[in-house]
């Protein structure tokens, strides 16, 4: 099982411009994969750079058509011209998909520094052990009180679905919203959560959450426990950041680690100012 995440910057490379085909391509070139979570997808944004209000989630459907596209915007705001804009998260899954969740995610406020809404798409998919949730994220940039917070909410979600799974809800065989749908505890989150491995971000996401619940784990320090994070910003020159290092990550719950088969960062693209970063599991 292979899955890629990368947060795009709208299809905004290190040189400037927005080149979706480049942004395909640069999928493509890192393999076949089971799931794809992007993230900063815009639809109809007015004022990216580079961007032409593309409908970018449309774009990635058509370019996989082999995968279901399921997006979360966590900004919708009008567009200025009758219309809606959308910026957020888009997951590509070629496993089957069922329920999906869109949690907005907390943002207390931080009036000493620029925030945006920020979402985390979870869905449920059938793969070869039955089904798994997996979920892509972006979490708040400049406030850390924001940002820990949103990692606290990440906790509570897979405290809510271990519980959900330990003693699923009784179905309603009059109405089919009352179906019941599986939500397991195994899970997989990956995106650009915006702190450093070491951080207390990073740290408390691994933390136990409590009894009965699998608690979060970094795939990398699960294959390469000491072994600094390979760096998935700042390699190729783009207006930020002004170092290198590690901000996108795969966790996995602690059920999961022992399935960890790899975990690599495609260093060369510079069609982000991120770069891609692939999991492989066993099956």
């Amino acid at each position: 099982m292979r899955l890629m995440t990368w947060n795009i910057q709208w299809g905004r490379g290190a040189d400037g411009r927005v080149d979706l085909a480049r942004t395909v391509a640069a999928i493509r070139a890192a393999g076949e994969f089971d799931l794809i979570c992007l993230q900063e997808v815009a639809c109809n944004f007015p004022g990216l750079a580079g961007g032409a209000r593309e409908d970018e989630p449309a774009h990635f459907a058509a370019a996989f058509p082999d995968h279901e596209a399921v997006y979360a915007a966590g900004m919708d705001v009008p567009d200025g011209a009758g219309g809606r804009a959308r910026f957020g998260n888009l997951l590509l899954s070629r496993l089957p998909v069922g329920q999906v969740f869109r949690h907005l995610l907390p943002a207390p406020a931080d009036p000493d520094f620029p925030a945006m809404q920020r979402v985390c798409l979870e869905a449920v998919v059938t793969a070869a052990r039955g089904p798994l949730r997996v979920l892509t994220t972006h979490l708040e940039y400049y406030s850390q009180r924001q940002r820990r917070v949103q990692v606290e909410a990440l906790r509570a979600l897979q405290a809510e679905a271990a519980g959900q799974a330990a003693a699923p809800a009784a179905g309603k065989e009059s109405n089919p919203a009352f179906a019941a749908w599986p939500r397991p505890a195994s899970a997989i989150v990956c995106g650009d959560f915006n702190c450093e491995p070491g951080s207390g971000e990073h740290a408390l996401m691994q933390a136990p959450i409590g009894a009965g619940v699998p608690a979060w784990r970094d795939a990398w320090g699960v294959l390469s426990p000491g072994v600094p994070h390979p760096p998935s910003v700042g390699l190729h020159g783009a207006e930020w950041p002004d170092r290198v290092y590690c901000c996108d990550f795969f966790f996995v719950t602690e059920d999961l680690a022992p399935r960890v088969r790899a975990l690599r960062v495609e260093a060369e693209t510079a069609a982000s100012d991120h770069q891609p970063v692939v999991l492989e599991l066993a099956d």
